[in-house]
């Protein structure tokens, strides 16, 4: 037997363990008291505060990796830690202890002719596996959502964050600690091994229920192609802007250079900018000069190469990426229809803006765009679930299947249908 072939039989061992220490969690999980939950979450938040400083130098040893390696400033930015930063991710565990609990609330109830009784109440799934990648506050975030919505989850970071997950994660652990649940109820897998990531995918012998992958293009494409259980999936941000004829440059123009530059390796960061060719040249040669000068390389068909000498020629694969960097592509459109058909063409229906004083031009492009969020005159940067008044999310679900946009707390449940008779049999 290789090393290769030792270290995944070791890594299957340890994978089944941290499977069924999570089946367990989770039962205790299932009908545990919103006041031990919201303790739990409150403590992580104070225990974050307090263990900044040993975070932040855990997390100048995956910096220093990171710049070792060369990777790219919009991977690093994800990838840092400071005490702002850290404040916001405690801060995030606080609201979600602030939100209703959703475990046992009734959905909906009814009453059929034979007196039977119908409810349906919300319920844990049971399990969350989480694979994700360079942002250490998806540790924190996943853990404190699946702990609100009753389950236990497993956490498999990419091996450019381990030392600032599993700094965090160990935060987490205490609080679990103190509220007297299960510190097994979010689990960090301790290695850096790849096999872990299949093993999680093949379901752990049935202790995983969902997997949600949160990373690149390649990442979320293998766990679709290899998961054995059902698939939360987030797949890139290619966001999309349609600058409409009658949009207001004074509003409009601060929304298109915030949703580029606010952030740029979040993929609700804008990546391209379609413009209707019925808008004044004075109006398009701000928007391209404005985008610029505040430090964004600017892509463009020949109608925007025209405009500003400063423009690179966009190629047709401008049109589907997501650069994740501040560099944007544009293009000129002949109105709403055809914004609609590029997006349609060229979009990953993650989040999609329109810039407009239309109303009824507004409206078309809402209901038309096919993508998760959709926008009328704001930035594409809110597309975030502690903007939606979450808390905090998991990811941004691009499917249609049980949760689309923000995975939040509510996302995270099932249900189930309780039935209250009074001694009816069913005789047809």
């Amino acid at each position: 037997m290789n090393n290769s072939e030792q270290l995944s039989g070791k890594t299957k061992s340890v994978m089944n363990s941290i499977g069924e220490n999570a089946r367990i969690a989770a039962e205790i999980l299932a009908t545990a008291s919103s006041k031990q939950k919201n303790t739990a979450l409150l403590s992580m938040a104070e225990i974050l505060l307090d263990s900044s400083d040993t975070i932040i130098e855990a997390n100048k040893l995956d910096l220093d990796t990171a710049h070792k390696k060369g990777l790219s400033a919009s991977f690093i930015d994800r990838l840092k830690l400071d005490k702002k930063r850290i404040e916001s991710i405690a801060s995030g565990l606080v609201t979600i202890a602030k939100l209703d609990d959703p475990i046992g609330i009734t959905c909906d109830k009814w009453e059929r002719p034979n007196q039977l009784k119908f409810e349906r109440v919300r319920t844990p799934i049971g399990t969350i596996g989480i694979i994700y990648e360079s942002r250490p506050n998806v540790t924190s975030d996943a853990g404190g959502l699946c702990l609100k919505s009753g389950n236990a989850c497993i956490l498999r970071c990419g091996s450019a964050s381990v030392w600032s997950c599993r700094a965090i994660q160990r935060c987490l652990a205490l609080g679990l600690k103190i509220s007297g649940l299960p510190d097994h109820s979010i689990q960090l897998v301790p290695t850096t091994d790849r096999s872990a990531v299949g093993e999680m995918l093949r379901g752990l012998n049935g202790a995983i229920d969902v997997i949600i992958p949160r990373g690149g293009k390649n990442l979320v494409s293998r766990v679709q192609k290899e998961a054995r259980i059902p698939v939360f999936a987030h797949l890139q941000g290619i966001c999309h802007i349609y600058w409409d004829r009658e949009a207001d440059i004074e509003s409009a123009l601060p929304v298109v250079i915030n949703s580029k530059m606010r952030r740029t390796g979040i993929c609700g960061a804008a990546e391209t900018l379609l413009i209707d060719k019925e808008t004044p040249y004075n109006c398009r040669s701000v928007i391209i000069k404005t985008l610029i000068d505040s430090g964004c390389e600017v892509r463009g068909d020949e109608t925007v190469l025209a405009i500003d000498d400063r423009v690179k020629h966009a190629n047709l694969d401008d049109w589907g990426t997501e650069y994740l960097d501040k560099i944007i592509s544009v293009k000129t459109v002949n109105g709403v229809n055809e914004a609609i058909m590029h997006i349609a063409q060229y979009g990953s229906r993650h989040t999609d803006c329109i810039l407009t004083e239309c109303y009824k031009t507004a409206e078309l492009f809402l209901k038309k765009v096919d993508s998760a969020i959709v926008l009328h005159n704001a930035s594409t940067q809110f597309a975030d679930g502690g903007e939606f008044g979450m808390g905090a999310e998991i990811g941004i679900a691009t499917g249609k299947m049980h949760a689309r946009g923000p995975v939040g707390v509510e996302q995270l449940t099932s249900f189930k249908y309780v039935v209250r008779g009074s001694g009816q049999i069913r005789l047809e």
